[in-house]
């Protein structure tokens, strides 16, 4: 008898670790990239608007859980399209070489309330770094538009020095032009349902 027992827990708890987290498909409508950098004195804001990841998120499940992005280069847009073309170019991110920026999540943690620690390896053009980032996941509730969907929300701020990545040679730097620390701001809304 105990033998039959023992076989019975071990199929339940073999069956909990391939329990996934929930899968989250983000809303491209309410989600962002976007980022900050310094021109002289200024603050110059921009943002990527074709990017796609996946989304798996349980906080009962954080073994399971996951956040994978990839983000179109060529999308950049500040608003200004010379600007914009130049930082297509080879002077910045060279994007027909290197199209897609991309962070591949490893391991979610937490760091206690609301707050969350996201683990993996963000790659911008030909430079792959392990990464640290604290989001904050703001809860989910039902969505007020559609009863049959959950909504949850994140968000993550984090500074990136972009010569780390090869994004530029350096010359308008040192001329006081073009800072070299981005602040990034990833904002998600993703649904799933019920």
């Amino acid at each position: 008898m105990k033998k039959i027992i023992y076989f019975i827990l071990s199929l339940l708890l073999l069956g909990q670790t391939h329990v996934k987290a929930h899968e989250w498909k983000i809303d491209p409508i309410h989600s962002g990239v976007l980022f900050e950098i310094k021109h002289i004195y200024s603050t110059v804001r921009g943002h990527f608007t074709d990017f796609t990841g996946e989304v798996f998120f349980d906080p009962d499940n954080l073994e399971k859980s996951k956040f994978d992005f990839v983000v179109e280069v060529d999308s950049i847009n500040t608003n200004i399209e010379k600007r914009d073309t130049d930082l297509r170019s080879n002077n910045f991110f060279a994007v027909n070489k290197y199209p897609v920026m991309t962070f591949k999540s490893s391991r979610v943690s937490h760091a206690g309330g609301n707050k969350y620690i996201l683990e993996g390896k963000m790659t911008i053009k030909d430079v792959t770094k392990d990464m640290m980032l604290e989001f904050i996941y703001w809860a989910q509730k039902e969505n007020p538009f559609n009863k049959n969907e959950m909504v949850a929300g994140f968000d993550t701020r984090f500074n990136i020095n972009r010569f780390d990545f090869h994004v530029g040679d350096g010359k308008l730097y040192k001329m006081g032009g073009v800072g070299k620390d981005v602040d990034i701001l990833v904002t998600l809304e993703v649904g799933r349902k019920k």
